[in-house]
């Protein structure tokens, strides 16, 4: 893709489209197949990509100064949106959740280097990102800047995360399965998909259980008639929360079916997946299609050692 005269370095042909060979799936009588979005890029990754490039678009076409974008200090949306803008030549400030600590973490120290300008603020004031009259006040003081929505979400991200299913002939899949945090990616795989395939979401984030996620979060009308459902069973204790169970899965995972995970959101997605094909879930002869939406670099806050890979 050109943007403002360069190419980014993502090459959407280096997706691979991956058998999940399982003890649970051959019992149920189930196919599954993994979509590698993490192969795209090391850094600009997997469903990261899908989810910036109508926003770089649009800061590109639209004479904008720069970018001005949210997330947390682990947030693969900064690091992602970091490299891509600088990769473009977009000034891009992110707004971090909490206080500066005395040591950033992995992903804020990778933001900073491809030159994003860290804005630091309380969780109170964090939580006011979609308040009108706060992103009126950060207008004037960022003006001419594009306000890209943490995770990379609205019309564009959803737009971006359409295209991920014309990677593939998808067509002979029954379920589409994926990890759901802010719900871009769910929802523009619910509106690329077809009437006969179900969408399901292991969602990462704890507490939105009988919550309006799904009515806040997914279209309201679809092609599909509503056929999807989100999971609130999986999280592992929260957002970024993990367990020794969770580790030994992940390498179980990679061991056994050399596949990557990271613990924020595909393992986590992995995980349910096959408890979910355990407890019948999935009826036999159904043709999974799982995507792996990236976010790799997540896993560099880990210990050394306690992964495989």
């Amino acid at each position: 893709m050109l943007l403002n005269g360069q190419i980014l370095p993502v090459d959407e042909s280096k997706v691979s489209l991956d058998e999940l060979i399982f003890p649970s799936l051959q019992a149920a009588r189930i196919q599954a197949h993994v979509l590698r979005l993490d192969k795209i890029h090391p850094v600009i990754s997997g469903n990261k990509w899908f989810k910036l490039k109508y926003h770089l678009l649009r800061a590109a076409a639209g004479n904008y100064r720069g970018i001005l974008t949210w997330g947390g200090a682990y947030s693969n949306h900064l690091v992602a949106a970091a490299c891509a803008a600088a990769r473009a030549g977009i000034p891009i400030t992110g707004i971090v959740r909490g206080e500066r600590p005395v040591t950033l973490s992995h992903t804020l120290l990778a933001a900073q280097k491809y030159g994003m300008d860290l804005l630091f603020t309380s969780r109170e004031n964090y939580r006011r990102r979609q308040d009108p009259a706060y992103l009126q006040v950060l207008a004037g003081e960022y003006p001419d800047t594009l306000m890209v929505p943490e995770g990379g979400g609205g019309p564009e991200g959803i737009r971006g995360c359409q295209e991920i299913l014309s990677l593939t002939d998808t067509r002979s899949f029954t379920d589409i399965i994926c990890a759901a945090g802010t719900g871009t990616m769910f929802c523009g795989l619910l509106q690329a998909s077809l009437v006969h395939q179900r969408m399901t979401g292991i969602c990462v984030l704890k507490g939105l259980e009988g919550s309006d996620y799904e009515k806040d979060r997914m279209p309201g009308q679809n092609s599909r008639g509503g056929n999807y459902r989100i999971f609130h069973d999986y999280h592992q204790g929260g957002y970024a929360k993990k367990n020794p169970d969770l580790i030994d899965f992940m390498n179980n995972l990679y061991t056994n079916c050399g596949i990557p995970s990271d613990f924020v959101y595909t393992a986590k997605m992995f995980y349910g997946t096959l408890d979910l094909v355990q407890k019948g879930y999935f009826t036999a002869n159904s043709r999974l299609l799982i995507i792996h939406s990236g976010g790799l670099q997540g896993n560099e806050s880990l210990s050394p050692g306690t992964l495989l890979f």
